[in-house]
């Protein structure tokens, strides 16, 4: 019989806890849930393949830029291993887009993605989901603030594969958005809307993003409002697809069975069945705050949660790695993370703390969140302003930094090792504008960044006297806490009076979920 000592078992439970605190990006993370090696009998050669791990280099997979007629990019990666095919359609229409069809329609490309295949002129929404399922295939529709991305996975057999492409495109060109579906969705959202305000954490993101962008189009929820819902009417549905899903506002990535020519004449029978129209135009700079900003949200709850950030930047600034990097040292990193340091393991104040940085089109935001007890809140918020305060000014930890780029230097290869892995990367690359060899260019351009750079980049883009700080509790006294983070950052130097608390751990069993952090369902690594 085979027996496993405790140090094996924490071993094993630790590098699974390691994948999954290393995850960095939660787009990917809404990719299918797709196994890509169905074989049944595959433990005993992994098994064995780990004597080897050490010496295998995960390489980045080679990625075609395909030159299609139509001028719509099209990323391809050949894999040979499964006779499958994905494909991803990735247009510039999130819920960022929705007022330019009609104001305060909030909602209006979610509601367009949740509807596209409930029926056409042609078809029912069951002769299109048979349609999928007697193909084998996969289909999903899905908004965020961003992107708009249409997914399809098929067989790579043309007999599968073209009745599912012919239905793809014809529910992209002929939804007809019915009256009924619309109050479908309004009757679902009403029932949504009763169960979100029994969520402190959801009430709490909602709120935060209003807070950050105030007038500019990302600070409304992708799922729109109960208000907004009801004015969306079937001809603003139609309307939003004809502006924004059309060949020129789109780019297309392929993974799968399939050679480069193949591909390329699969991207040009998408992109020439559907209307070409014209690329959306560039979204408006959000306004930046620039003193601290203290919101008080009243929730009768025994947990306070907590929210800082500020605006942060776009996906295409040159120092984006030197942030995640950054990122990582401050709270994006697990129990060694600077903030889930001092607010749990020195003092017991929380199960998790966490910091996010969102990259995108117009500047996404930096964050960072955590819930605690109601008699902990005060000295939480000093502590962990004080935190990123120190980090900003203090040196990098260079010991750190070397651990942690070497953290993400080992969970990059899970950006790409499956399928649908490589085919959401492709759609990020695509949308954002990025080379077709950045996949295989980030881990030597995240081995050259130094500690001056993360210094340099945290200092340019973290601003701990610029932060908004929304906390939803029962009571605040705003003043108390102004003074706490003002303190901050102009600590006096007499007496012991700024020395931040120290309290004994105290902690249950961590039996519960983390706090849901503030990134956004968008593209961002």
């Amino acid at each position: 019989m085979l027996k496993i000592s405790a140090l094996m078992l924490y071993a094993l439970l630790a590098c699974a806890t390691q994948s999954f605190a290393e995850d960095v990006d939660t787009y990917l993370n809404t990719a299918p849930d797709i196994n890509d090696n169905p074989s049944q009998l595959q433990s005993i050669p992994m098994l064995q393949s780990l004597r080897n791990l050490k010496q295998q280099e995960s390489r980045a997979p080679y990625v075609h830029d395909l030159k299609n007629r139509y001028k719509v990019r099209t990323l391809f990666v050949e894999s040979q291993d499964l006779p499958m095919v994905d494909i991803q359609l990735t247009f510039n229409a999130g819920s960022s887009r929705d007022l330019e069809i009609g104001n305060q329609l909030y909602g209006l490309s979610n509601m367009a993605a949740s509807l596209m295949d409930e029926g056409t002129e042609k078809y029912t929404a069951n002769q299109i989901v048979s349609a999928f399922e007697q193909n084998g295939a996969q289909f999903s529709i899905k908004a965020y603030r961003d992107m708009f991305i249409v997914r399809l996975r098929v067989l790579s057999d043309p007999k599968k594969l073209e009745p599912a492409l012919a239905m793809m495109v014809e529910v992209l060109k002929n939804s007809t958005f019915k009256n009924n579906s619309i109050n479908m969705v309004l009757s679902n959202t009403q029932a949504g809307q009763k169960q979100l305000q029994e969520n402190p954490s959801s009430l709490m993101s909602i709120q935060f993003y209003r807070e950050i962008y105030g007038q500019h189009p990302y600070a409304q929820p992708i799922t729109g409002t109960n208000g907004s819902l009801k004015k969306i009417t079937t001809e603003n549905l139609k309307q939003f697809r004809d502006k924004f899903l059309v060949a020129q506002n789109m780019n297309i990535a392929i993974t799968g069975k399939l050679n480069a020519k193949e591909a390329l004449k699969l991207s040009e029978r998408i992109a020439g069945n559907i209307k070409q129209g014209e690329k959306a135009q560039p979204l408006p700079a959000p306004i930046e705050k620039n003193s601290l900003n203290i919101v008080h949200m009243p929730y009768n709850s025994e947990q306070a949660h907590v929210t800082f950030g500020h605006l942060g930047t776009t996906r295409d600034d040159p120092d984006r790695i030197a942030l995640e990097i950054g990122n990582k040292m401050f709270g994006g990193g697990g129990f060694n993370a600077i903030l889930m340091q001092e607010l749990r393991v020195k003092r017991g104040y929380t199960y998790g703390a966490y910091s996010a940085f969102s990259f995108s089109q117009s500047p996404g935001m930096f964050s960072f969140s955590y819930s605690t007890r109601q008699d902990q809140l005060v000295d939480s918020i000093r502590v962990a302003h004080k935190a990123l305060t120190d980090f900003v000014q203090q040196p990098i930890d260079r010991k750190q930094l070397e651990e942690v780029k070497a953290g993400m230097l080992r969970a990059y290869p899970n950006n790409y090792s499956s399928n649908a892995s490589i085919n959401a990367q492709l759609g990020l690359l695509g949308f954002y504008n990025q080379p077709a060899e950045a996949l295989d260019q980030y881990p030597k351009q995240l081995q050259k960044i130094t500690a001056e750079d993360v210094q340099k980049a945290i200092r340019k883009h973290v601003h701990p006297d610029q932060l908004t700080l929304l906390v939803v509790s029962k009571d605040l006294e705003k003043a108390n806490i102004s003074e706490i983070l003002q303190d901050n950052l102009n600590p006096r130097t007499e007496g012991l009076e700024n020395d931040l608390p120290m309290a004994v751990p105290q902690l249950p069993p961590a039996t519960d979920a983390p706090v849901q952090t503030l990134n956004d369902m968008h593209a961002s690594i």
